[in-house]
């Protein structure tokens, strides 16, 4: 799904990876609400892996499950790039280049960023752990990343946390960590702090 930026000419891009049992719907409505988001062309990916939650008719979607791990990430990782490569031709989209994930969509999008033949500014980050698979040379491809956490978050904890800041921190990334009073949610602290992230850009 894509938000247009209200600006004239071509537009940053800040493209979206949503979490388990999620929509891409959902997560642009989180990207947009973002201070200064509006100046920003606004894409949220789905999940090629899609369901229908409980015994609604509600489609959402997950990057992948422990089956065939290897093969769906390969398939994430061509199928994010085959979007900001369309995304980019058929809208004004410039440069920076920002990935933003929540939740389960936060491994997609280091993996993503890590790939990526365009070049990733900066990464946002909430509520889930750096893939191991990515080596100290993949994560130095990634210029900055805000990287937060609830403090009663229970799938994403500070041990974790306090281990991806350090190998974020040891690959030459420009780590900036925020934890917040909350669980495991998109919250209005991490909303502004994401604002400031972006807004050096713009």
């Amino acid at each position: 799904m894509v938000a247009p930026s209200s600006s004239a000419g071509p537009s940053p891009l800040l493209v979206g990876f949503h979490g388990y049992a999620e929509s891409a719907e959902m997560h642009l409505e989180r990207l947009r609400a973002i201070p200064g988001a509006a100046r920003w062309l606004i894409v949220s990916v789905q999940g090629l892996h899609r369901f229908y939650r409980g015994r609604s008719q509600d489609v959402v979607a997950s990057w992948m499950t422990r089956q065939d791990r290897e093969l769906a990430v390969a398939d994430n990782v061509g199928y994010v790039a085959s979007v900001v490569d369309q995304v980019s031709r058929e809208w004004a989209a410039g440069q920076p280049l920002i990935f933003a994930g929540f939740s389960q969509g936060v491994a997609t999008t280091f993996r993503a960023a890590a790939a990526s033949t365009t070049g990733v500014s900066g990464i946002v980050a909430l509520g889930g752990d750096v893939p191991p698979d990515l080596d100290q040379p993949a994560l130095a491809r990634i210029p900055a990343a805000l990287i937060g956490r609830g403090a009663d978050d229970e799938w994403y904890s500070p041990a974790k946390f306090a281990e991806d800041l350090q190998r974020l921190t040891a690959a030459g990334v420009d780590v900036r960590p925020i934890e917040f009073d909350g669980g495991h949610e998109w919250s209005a602290d991490f909303n502004r702090a994401a604002g400031e992230f972006l807004r050096q850009w713009r």
